[in-house]
């Protein structure tokens, strides 16, 4: 009996037909539409709060059909059994009537719209909310459960269209996420949204400029409604709209300049923004010397001195600025605060190195105007003397980040480097064999 019931199993199991294509019934979704067209231009239909939740909720799952059964992360056999077989496909997209989906080691990574069932939905669904809530404040749990729903879909979407990358669509994606926040039912818009669009804002830039003043609009946005990101990028995002702008208006250029040094003051250890400084001061006439940076960062030390992310912005200044000695001597405060710190131990012996680079670079022009041996080995000297105090720096860093072969490639290539100096061959090999165990080379 069991052998009869398992082959009936089967034979169901194999009489199942092939899965279809994408279906969307969008000429039902249109007479609805249409009917909510009629409901609205009846004066007492529309007096009515359900008139107008019916409306979002039609408009609004119109907007969400096309990729309601998509997500990121989505096996694609459960695809091909939400979705049926795509149309055609083309490397990694499977194209389908309504949507290209963009798969990546056997699952959803992304996807675009290609079509839509009627222009102007989202519009449409935002104005209905809103006069949703005028006719009836208390059917607030109701909208924001409508409204909740939307917000996931652009949230989702703009996040997936980074993937592709299509930046324009994430850019929009968020901004409607957060217009669809300003509905009465919210306290407050999220301003992470206005953050990521006006990022993104500031990429699409270089290539669309009319992006910058969008970016510079909605970084400002975010600021206004409380936002800031840990480490202080905001800056340099708004740093490069302001800048982007400035053929279209001067001024910009102070704009910029001030949004950075804002950013400097408040994150001394952000490298984007000591870059922007560096560019700005660099490349546009009038605009302040370097060393104002400086100015800024000691000001805030004599205040607190023990600070170790102002030491680390005032060492990478003088880096920038190729003034080693104050490089150094910058880090080796901060090494005096925090000596068991990798990153502070590696900088200093890769400043060390570097200071050592310049000066080998000053031995090699003075080569041919030397004119004994004694003045060779003497200028040779000074050069190897740099180099060696790179290294009880580099051997402190591999010996608090004993697994960073990174560290130990430095060291190695340091040390044989100086193999002719005393004990430095030894030490080639020592570091030589950790790079290679740390690396799986036999």
């Amino acid at each position: 009996m069991k052998k009869a019931i398992l082959l009936v199993m089967v034979m169901t199991v194999l009489a199942v037909p092939a899965v279809t294509a994408q279906k969307i019934n969008d000429a039902a979704i249109i007479a609805k539409m249409d009917k909510s067209d009629a409901d609205i231009a009846d004066a007492k239909k529309a007096a009515k709060v359900a008139t107008w939740l019916n409306r979002a909720k039609i408009y609004g799952d119109a907007i969400m059909e096309p990729t309601k059964n998509l997500f990121s992360g989505l096996d694609l056999a459960m695809l091909r059994i939400a979705m049926g077989e795509p149309e055609e496909m083309d490397g990694n997209m499977w194209i389908y009537p309504w949507v290209t989906v963009y798969t990546k080691d056997g699952k959803v990574s992304a996807w675009a719209q290609t079509k839509e069932i009627r222009p102007n939905e989202y519009d449409i669904v935002r104005e209905a909310y809103k006069k949703a809530y005028e006719i009836d404040p208390n059917s607030a749990s109701r909208i924001r459960a409508g409204l909740d729903q939307l917000i996931n879909y652009y949230s989702q979407l703009g996040s997936v269209s980074v993937e592709i990358p299509k930046y324009e669509v994430s850019v929009d994606s968020y901004i409607k996420a957060a217009q669809l926040q300003e509905n009465p039912v919210y306290s407050q818009v999220d301003p992470q949204y206005y953050f990521y669009a006006g990022q993104l804002a500031a990429f699409l830039g270089a290539d669309h400029p009319e992006y910058f003043a969008a970016g510079e609009k909605y970084l400002n946005k975010a600021k206004e409604l409380g936002f800031m990101d840990e480490n202080g990028n905001f800056y340099y995002f708004l740093f490069h709209c302001y800048y982007g702008q400035k053929d279209a208006n001067p001024e910009n250029i102070i704009k910029a300049k001030d949004a950075l040094l804002e950013g400097i003051e408040k994150f001394p250890r952000n490298e984007r923004i000591l870059d922007g400084l560096m560019q700005l001061y660099t490349s546009e006439d009038g605009v302040g010397d370097p060393a104002d940076i400086v100015s800024l960062i000691d000001k805030a030390l004599a205040e607190t001195p023990d600070n170790p992310d102002l030491w680390f912005g005032r060492g990478r200044v003088f880096f920038k600025l190729h003034n080693y000695d104050e490089c150094i001597a910058s880090f080796k405060k901060i090494n005096e605060l925090k000596p068991n710190d990798y990153d502070t131990n590696f900088y200093l012996g890769y400043f060390y190195i570097a200071k050592g680079d310049g000066q080998n670079k000053i031995f090699n022009e003075k080569i041919a105007s030397i004119n004994s041996t004694e003045e060779y080995n003497a200028e040779l000297k000074k050069v190897t003397d740099i180099y060696m105090q790179a290294v009880p720096y580099l051997e402190k860093a591999l010996e608090i980040q004993p697994d960073n072969a990174d560290c130990a490639q430095y060291l190695k290539e340091l040390c044989f480097r100086l193999r002719d100096e005393e004990g430095m061959m030894d030490k080639y090999n020592k570091y030589n064999d950790i790079y290679k165990k740390l690396k799986g080379i036999q």
